[in-house]
């Protein structure tokens, strides 16, 4: 059983998650707007939030962005009629975990709120150390030879992924799977933006990493000393 928020102003829509969450043994907190999300967010005990985009006083994407100011990690899920890929890295950058259009069946959102659960559940290391880099998963930190290095929740768990599979190829599938939760909701070209986000930082950084890109095949974080004369 999990905790779970909901925040939908549609009552007929709220009423149907919910009931459909409680059914399976889930405990269920209902909401209809921003303000009430963010009250429940910091006085209730949640595993998950399903989240949807149009509210009343505050978007659910600004509802995202405050909850990962706080330095709050729950999982969200964003749920909208948009499905445009812009929207899509807009909801991803405010910090959602995952991306459900609408009309959805309520089997998958189901599954996408198991698939957060189980991430969540899960014990990687905590601490990822690669040269001057440091990774720390339980604070959501990054730093560069001490300094702080400045990374939104998204390019620090794509970063995490790279440096834990360091000189090994991460195809885009499984950076998707692994970053955004699934690889069949959303375009690999969102991954490419973010690497091309995170080539920027490492380099303005001097952090001694650089991403390259394996054509075909993925991309992979080399020790800049061992990618001399790669292609990116």
């Amino acid at each position: 059983m999990a905790r779970v928020l909901v925040v939908e102003d549609d009552p007929t829509m709220g009423a149907l998650v919910q009931r459909g969450l409680s059914e399976e043994g889930h405990s269920v907190t209902l909401v209809d707007n921003g303000v009430d999300a963010l009250i429940a967010f910091a006085n209730e005990p949640l595993d998950v939030a399903v989240v949807d985009v149009m509210l009343p006083q505050m978007s659910g994407f600004e509802v995202c962005r405050r909850i990962r100011e706080s330095g709050g990690m729950l999982p969200i899920i964003v749920i909208t009629a948009r499905d445009a890929v812009e929207d899509r890295i807009f909801g991803l950058d405010a910090g959602a975990d995952d991306y459900l259009t609408k009309p959805f069946h309520f089997g998958e959102l189901s599954a996408r709120i198991r698939a957060q659960l189980r991430r969540q559940t899960g014990s990687p290391q905590p601490v990822v150390q690669v040269g001057e880099l440091r990774l720390d998963a339980l604070a959501v930190r990054a730093t560069v030879r001490g300094a702080p290095f400045a990374l939104s929740v998204k390019e620090f768990t794509l970063l995490r992924d790279l440096a834990t599979h360091l000189g090994l190829i991460r195809s885009r599938a499984e950076i998707l799977e692994e970053v955004w939760g699934s690889a069949e909701h959303f375009e690999a070209t969102i991954v490419d933006q973010y690497i091309s986000y995170l080539r920027r930082k490492l380099e303005g950084a001097d952090a001694g990493l650089r991403i390259t890109t394996i054509r075909g095949a993925g991309y992979r974080l080399d020790p800049i000393d061992d990618v001399a004369g790669a292609t990116s």
